[in-house]
């Protein structure tokens, strides 16, 4: 049986994802990276493990992540050939294990510039068309900002294909960084963290004579969209980017054949690293077979023939002011080491993630140490060690209570993160909380998005849930006077308000974010209980006793409702809904659909997905949500997709809605 994800987890992996979707928009678009490529990997793989456990969440999930959306401010032009990143790996180990699988050991090193992607389509010898990577799939239109760079020819020399699309980095020199840098503090104009900023910053300018002012350089060194070839190795394609006018790194570039040698080159370009006129952080491993590599073909994000070897991060030694906590939008509450700001590789650090208490027991550091710190990635700070213990050091003690609210901390079992019970009291949490309260199997309240309630939120007009329910008659007619509101949305929001005012009690529960409940959780203990007040007052033993309800999810809702916050808050938004109590479910033991594994894939036209899922279960079925060779039956209704084409291709039963009549009426 498909396990079916806890709130807990579509929590945590919803968090993933905007992170990884922040982090992506925050190095792709705004060129201002603020993870490494260790964090960013380190979230990826999580995302990536609950998906592998929950392969509904899959779907728009962490497998798809190159780059980000195209920016507004540019023209969108969707890649002919998706423009995919390269996996990355920190180890010798980790690039032996892909060298190993290798069919051909011959392969082809190159630096791994710490610049920005970019496309060069070439229509008969002339530049016709710039994209910077973009999401991958598409990518913003930056053709005249690509002229004004010297290094990148608007016409190619000799012999060419008809159609090719060369790939490469754009960078800038150190020497003109921190020309540029001082130029912008004369002027007092924004200043450069580092030059791939400084590169991304001034290749994605709207007016290109900024572009052009910038000094820019670039390599070529792949391709995507192409006519025809004539080079079958990695190494002759470099030769032939070079006969057509653009510069490559093979003055670094080598060939091995072993993995003996794959690491001697490494520890070489390591020591010649700060010589290196421009910006590396580590090296790319291709398969040099051109067909081989074809044929090795590519996974959703990254191709198979190629990974990045990184180097290790800058390192530098400062003191350890204090450790502040900070409250995620979950409740998990984050360690962050405040440092006497020091520059490490050209850029100023003051701050540094310390991830949790166990984190800081491990590294057994103190305020007032003086700390390792290094970029992993070359970007965002972290702490490795101590250098130093100082007289006056003090040990860090965890707050028991939320530095934001003051509500209870607690630490699950087994789990290293530390969490503010008080759900639906913490501001910190509101805004994660309320989207949740407010969802379509919550209240499912239309017209209350994430942006309007932060602008709701930053007004004062709504400090939790219960104040959704007062917010017409308090506010009604300052909204209709605010931007995008008016008599209509003003009545529209009013009407879904008060539609949602009477709800399930399984619905109810789902709604309030208590951790680990989730919608069928929710429906458990409606059905067991029967009332808002029996739920509440729920001994831990009888909860225990629930099918279904294990002890970590027990504890949570005892703790949820033993919380002083989330009690006043309950008996607040109390005063303005109405609960529909639960009536006692019989499941039908000996249908045919008793035990079977039940899969919904289109649309039905008499019943909704939830109702189709309601009946089925009241007749023994287990309802999950991805087709595999367990499922016994799949109910397909209109425009079913790729479910029911898997299902086809496993002999699966598929029914009708009408098979679903038939088994009702019978």
């Amino acid at each position: 049986m498909s396990k079916i994800p806890d709130l807990f987890i579509l929590a945590e992996h919803a968090d993933l994802l905007k992170k990884l979707e922040e982090w992506d928009i925050a190095y792709h678009q705004n060129d201002a990276p603020v993870v490494d490529d260790a964090t960013y990997d380190a979230v990826k793989h999580r995302a990536l493990d609950i998906e592998r456990q929950f392969p509904d969440l899959a779907k728009n999930g962490a497998s798809g992540h190159v780059g980000a959306a195209v920016s507004t401010k540019f023209k969108s032009v969707k890649h002919s050939v998706p423009m995919l990143s390269i996996s990355d790996v920190f180890n010798e180990k980790d690039v032996e294990d892909w060298f190993i699988k290798l069919a051909d050991k011959d392969v082809f090193i190159e630096l791994k510039v710490d610049g920005v992607s970019y496309s060069a389509l070439y229509e008969d010898g002339v530049l016709v068309r710039g994209l910077t990577r973009g999401s991958g799939v598409e990518g913003e239109e930056i053709t005249e900002n690509l002229k004004r760079i010297p290094d990148i020819p608007q016409k190619l020399h000799g012999q060419f294909p008809k159609v090719i699309e060369v790939r490469g980095e754009v960078y800038m020199l150190r020497d003109d960084f921190l020309k540029l840098n001082e130029i912008a503090t004369e002027k007092k104009e924004k200043v450069f963290a580092n030059p791939r900023n400084a590169a991304a910053g001034s290749l994605r300018q709207l007016n290109p004579e900024i572009t052009a002012s910038r000094r820019l350089s670039a390599f070529g060194y792949t391709y995507g969209e192409l006519s025809s070839r004539d080079w079958q190795t990695q190494a002759e394609f470099f030769d032939r980017l070079e006969s057509w006018g653009f510069k490559t790194t093979r003055r670094w570039a080598h060939r091995a054949t072993s993995m003996d040698e794959i690491q001697s080159v490494y520890n070489e370009i390591m020591l010649q690293r700060p010589d290196i006129p421009f910006d590396i952080d580590g090296l790319v491993i291709k398969v040099n077979n051109i067909d081989l590599q074809e044929k090795m073909g590519s996974r959703a994000n990254s191709p198979r023939w190629e990974v990045a070897y990184k180097f290790p991060a800058a390192r530098a030694i400062t003191a350890l002011r204090d450790i502040t906590v900070q409250v995620g939008r979950t409740g998990v509450l984050t360690p962050v080491a405040e440092l006497e700001p020091i520059n490490i590789g050209g850029v100023l650090v003051s701050r540094a993630t310390l991830h949790n208490a166990d984190e800081i027991k491990r590294l057994d550091i103190q305020v007032g140490d003086k700390v390792v710190v290094q970029r992993a990635g070359d970007v965002i700070p972290q702490i490795v060690g101590v250098a130093e213990r100082a007289a006056a050091s003090e040990p860090f003690v965890f707050p028991d209570k939320c530095p934001v609210c003051g509500g209870n901390v607690v630490q699950e079992s087994g789990q290293v993160a530390r969490r503010c019970v008080n759900a639906l009291g913490c501001p910190a949490q509101r805004i994660g909380e309320l989207e949740h309260f407010v969802s379509r199997k919550g209240f499912d309240i239309e017209g209350l998005g994430t942006k309007q309630l932060e602008l709701f939120i930053s007004k004062g007009w709504i400090q939790d849930a219960a104040d959704i329910f007062t917010l017409i008659d308090l506010h009604g007619a300052e909204i209709k006077r605010l931007e995008g509101f008016g008599d209509k949305s003003v009545s529209n929001l009013n009407a879904s308000i008060e539609k949602s005012r009477d709800i399930d009690l399984h619905r109810f529960l789902f709604a309030i974010g208590i951790p680990e409940v989730g919608e069928v959780t929710g429906k458990i203990l409606a059905r067991a209980f029967g009332d808002l007040d029996a739920v509440r007052n729920a001994p831990l033993w009888k909860l225990k006793q629930i099918d279904g309800i294990g002890d970590v999810m027990a504890d949570e809702i005892v703790s949820f409702f033993a919380d002083e916050h989330n009690n006043k808050v309950l008996d607040k938004l109390l005063l303005y809904i109405n609960i529909k109590s639960a009536e006692p479910v019989t499941t039908i033991t000996d249908s045919p659909v008793s035990d079977k594994k039940i899969v919904l894939t289109g649309t039905l036209e008499k019943y909704t997905r939830d109702q189709a899922k309601e009946i089925l279960e009241r007749m023994g079925a287990k309802v999950q949500g991805s087709v595999s060779a367990k499922t016994d039956i799949v109910l397909a209704g209109a425009e079913a997709g790729s479910k029911l084409t898997k299902a086809q291709e496993l002999g699966i039963t598929i029914w009708s809605e009408q098979d679903l009549d038939n088994l009702l009426q019978n």
